[in-house]
């Protein structure tokens, strides 16, 4: 297992999290290649986005729904300020993860972390776990308390850009 993929699944167990890492040979690094490997729906893969604080500049952390398209607006206010896209250095530096991969525990700083309402839909969810090969299943509601996260609907409008 990479050294990435371990840290997360040592971040797992360090939670009592009876959860086991799995190395796929596919690519997980969308949401869409995630559930062709894993062999689940779309909805039931958590995109793990980080973004900054645009004012702050703190990290904060989306899990949303893979079917989801994120509304920025929607989270800027509830965390009281706008939220911009990270650069790949930002994400690598504040979490100890590269794009692509980044997991919902292990990081290097523990960022401010808002969940999507939508994935409480699904009684297990898929996530990354440090490579964009490598995922954990989990119930949907445990990822609410092993991230400590804001539950919010953060659905985009179809027509929203």
């Amino acid at each position: 297992m990479k050294t990435s993929a371990k840290a997360v699944q040592l971040a797992l167990e360090a939670a009592g999290l009876d959860c086991q890492v799995q190395e796929l040979p596919e690519s997980t690094r969308s949401a869409k290649e995630a559930a062709a490997a894993i062999g689940c729906r779309v909805p039931e893969i958590v995109k793990s986005l980080i973004f900054r604080g645009a004012n702050s500049g703190k990290i904060v952390l989306v899990l949303a729904a893979g079917n989801n398209r994120v509304d920025e607006i929607k989270i800027g206010n509830v965390i009281d300020e706008p939220i911009e896209k990270a650069s790949a250095a930002f994400v690598r530096e504040a979490t100890g993860f590269a794009i692509g991969g980044v997991p919902p525990v292990g990081h290097s700083t523990s960022p401010l972390t808002i969940i999507d309402s939508d994935l409480l839909n699904f009684e297990h969810v898929w996530a990354a776990a440090g490579t964009p090969n490598a995922v954990f299943r989990i119930d949907s509601k445990r990822l609410v308390e092993l991230t400590g996260g804001l539950l919010i609907d953060i659905k985009a409008e179809p027509n929203s850009s």
